[in-house]
């Protein structure tokens, strides 16, 4: 593999942005495509939302990237939030709390951006419409704001279009889809006044379930949380008035009526799906990688394609390892040292084992496999890219990292605000 290619970026988010630095410092020639008019990626604020399809269900529909509220707030602190040269905690844009907002982030990342120079590899408003391998090289078509086409030619492309845009709703509700009331998923949620003195039940206990839930609590008249955990009774929520925590939901009925599991029956006026997105690649044409119940593969340790020797690369896939910038970082890096030789890859059938290998461990341990990319907190990979690129995860971080884990599961409600490094 020659030392310099030229490879395509799909995407100017965080992904997409370290993984051109690091390109770009092993001397790749690099083409960045953000489909929209800044860079940022999930960490732009967008008050728009896709009104005609609440559910983000047409594939037709006009997309809107954004999925962050307008009062978020990380769930990871600031010595977390930075990469291992280029560190948040030692900034400052207006916004100092530890947990802090998403214009902060995204200030950050435009500071990077042009610290690094990747600012000037980067085409705004070109939208990928197709990757396609051909015999030793990639054709890339692009659409540009104006509608117009155009194509390229590159030698490797990697795939940092992010996961915080495709939604994933819950549609094995019975009833569902005869519901004649709002249905919106988290994805199109800005802000609590539209809910304001109406019903709401809202489906999944993730983070943004967390934090939705309780800034809609303000302004609703009820908010009743649906959790697939077995071991949920129907309680209120300790420290809310009008929040109530339930068992999953047995069935949904058109005139508005909610049946939980637990046996409790209410009128809801919205169902509010917090259920999370799916990985979404409708530029790629090739069927050496595939998405099946939300896991991309096969793709050695979360990152190449076995059967296109590296060329074919994805960058922030794995979710849930506290260390996000870290790991796309380390990620990154291990990109660009393998695509200039620096670094070998195992032999395609190597890699492939690995990867049936890791299928076979999950199957094992009851692991569904839409959870194939999910780190579980544990640091045992991202240390283990740590030492392919020659870096490591700092002591001080790994501590952090569990502190944030058990301050979390002792004290949801407030755990940003209480919490002191």
């Amino acid at each position: 593999m020659p030392d310099s290619l030229h490879v395509a970026v799909i995407g100017a988010g965080v992904s997409g942005l370290v993984t051109a630095r690091e390109l770009l410092r092993e001397n790749h020639r690099v083409t960045v495509f953000e489909k929209s008019n800044q860079i940022g990626g999930t960490w732009v604020y967008d008050d728009r939302t896709e009104d005609e399809d609440c559910l983000h269900l047409d594939p037709n529909r006009s997309v809107v990237h954004g999925s962050i509220y307008a009062s978020l707030r990380t769930n990871l602190p600031r010595p977390l939030m930075g990469f291992s040269d280029f560190k948040l905690e030692d900034k400052s844009y207006g916004d100092p709390r530890l947990f802090h907002g998403h214009a902060e982030v995204l200030k950050f990342l435009q500071d990077f951006a042009e610290e690094f120079g990747v600012s000037e590899v980067i085409r705004l408003n070109s939208e990928v419409v197709r990757v396609e391998p051909q015999d030793s090289v990639f054709v890339v078509e692009w659409r540009t704001m104006e509608g117009g086409l155009a194509e390229g030619v590159f030698d490797a492309v990697v795939v940092c279009n992010g996961h915080h845009t495709e939604p994933r709703v819950a549609d094995d509700v019975p009833g569902i889809e005869e519901w004649s009331r709002k249905q919106v998923h988290s994805h199109n949620y800005r802000i609590p006044e539209p809910y304001h003195d109406q019903v709401v039940v809202m489906i999944g206990s993730g983070a943004s379930a967390f934090d939705i839930s309780r800034e809609i609590a303000t302004t609703a008249k009820e908010v009743h949380l649906s959790s697939r955990s077995k071991d949920v009774k129907l309680t209120r929520l300790d420290g809310y008035e009008n929040i109530w925590q339930h068992m999953m939901i047995k069935r949904v009925f058109d005139d508005g009526r909610v049946e939980f599991q637990d046996g409790d029956t209410i009128v809801a006026d919205a169902i509010l799906h917090c259920t999370g997105y799916k990985y979404h690649f409708p530029f790629l044409r090739t069927n050496m990688v595939r998405v099946e119940d939300n896991c991309v593969g096969p793709l050695y340790k979360h990152v190449f394609v076995p059967e296109l020797e590296g060329r074919l690369a994805f960058v922030g896939l794995t979710y849930n390892h506290g260390v996000i910038f870290l790991t796309v970082e380390f990620q990154a890096k291990w990109v660009a040292l393998a695509l200039c030789g620096k670094i070998l890859l195992p032999s395609k059938d190597e890699m492939l084992a690995d990867v049936y290998k890791l299928y076979q461990e999950m199957i094992e341990n009851g692991i569904p496999k839409r959870n194939t990319h999910s780190l579980g907190f544990q640091l045992e990979y991202v240390e283990w890219l740590a030492d392919q690129v020659g870096l490591h995860v700092e002591d001080r971080l790994k501590k952090i990292v569990k502190k944030l884990f058990e301050n979390w599961m002792a004290r949801p409600k407030g755990y940003r605000d209480s919490w002191v490094l």
